[in-house]
């Protein structure tokens, strides 16, 4: 675990800062972009940040719910644009006190096994916090909280993160939301509306969550204190040096823009039932 977050070079491509002009439909096809460029050894190990304007990122079994056009309605009149995502898991909020890392890395010969990519993350976002000793961070499922899953992030049994996985080409992106500042409890109300609209009382083959707000709370929230995204970067950028001979700011190569406009179709054509509601 330690010898995948060790890399020669982290190259770090920060999204963070662009503002609403940036959309999620480009973030996914950009990590899918990273993920065939990485994995075809045409760029190092890249780390790469972004924050998006009020979007609700639904996973593909959520596009399964009975009565979804009431949920994403419910979702477009709060502001929030509505997408589907390629990587697993279900509703999820991003908004600007939410920081999304995705860390992408090349699959050896061996390969990497799913748990040491979540493990990577997790041991990442230990070190990126390891000034509050007292606060410990754990990786387990935390019920009642939205996309819940095994490696759920949580302190003191409040969910702060979740992560997922993308495999694509050879590569392999682990992707994080963090959720830095503001209300962690009125983001899950927000959800917990959504599925009480877009389920209803319907039997459905695929189980739910049961969404219990009080089980989700930001960083700031749980650790006291006024993180910024700003903050929270240059934590990150630390232990990424910390972890190389080299660390260096970049954008996509040539190689990248090639392949870029291709992956972004793709995630569009499979948004195409959502955005045509």
């Amino acid at each position: 675990m330690e010898g995948l977050l060790r890399q020669p070079e982290w190259r770090i491509i920060d999204q963070s800062a662009v503002g609403i002009h940036f959309q999620a439909l480009q973030s996914f096809g950009t990590d899918d972009t990273l993920c065939a460029s990485v994995g075809a050894g045409e760029a190092p190990a890249t780390a790469r940040t972004w924050v998006h304007h009020n979007t609700i990122v639904l996973g593909i079994q959520d596009t399964r719910l009975p009565f979804l056009q009431d949920g994403v309605q419910f979702f477009q009149n709060e502001g929030y644009q509505v997408i589907v995502r390629n990587s697993g898991g279900l509703a999820v909020v991003l908004d600007e006190g939410v920081l999304n890392i995705s860390l992408i890395f090349p699959e050896s010969e061996k390969g990497i096994d799913i748990n040491r990519g979540y493990d990577v993350m997790w041991q990442l976002i230990q070190q990126m916090f390891a000034d509050f000793p007292q606060q410990q961070i754990e990786a387990r499922e935390i019920v009642g909280s939205y996309c819940p899953g095994s490696y759920d992030l949580s302190i003191g049994g409040k969910k702060f993160a979740g992560i997922s996985q993308r495999r694509l080409k050879k590569g392999v992106a682990v992707q994080i939301y963090l959720c830095v500042n503001g209300s962690g409890q009125g983001r899950a109300e927000l959800v917990r509306k959504f599925y009480g609209l877009a389920k209803r009382d319907e039997q459905t083959k695929f189980v739910y969550p049961e969404i219990v707000p009080e089980v989700m709370a930001s960083l700031s929230e749980l650790l006291g204190t006024p993180f910024s995204i700003a903050d929270v970067m240059l934590r990150l950028l630390r232990q990424l040096k910390a972890n190389s001979d080299l660390l260096a700011a970049g954008q996509l190569n040539e190689y990248e823009l090639e392949l870029f406009p291709g992956y972004v179709q793709r995630v569009i054509d499979r948004n195409e039932k959502i955005v045509d509601m």
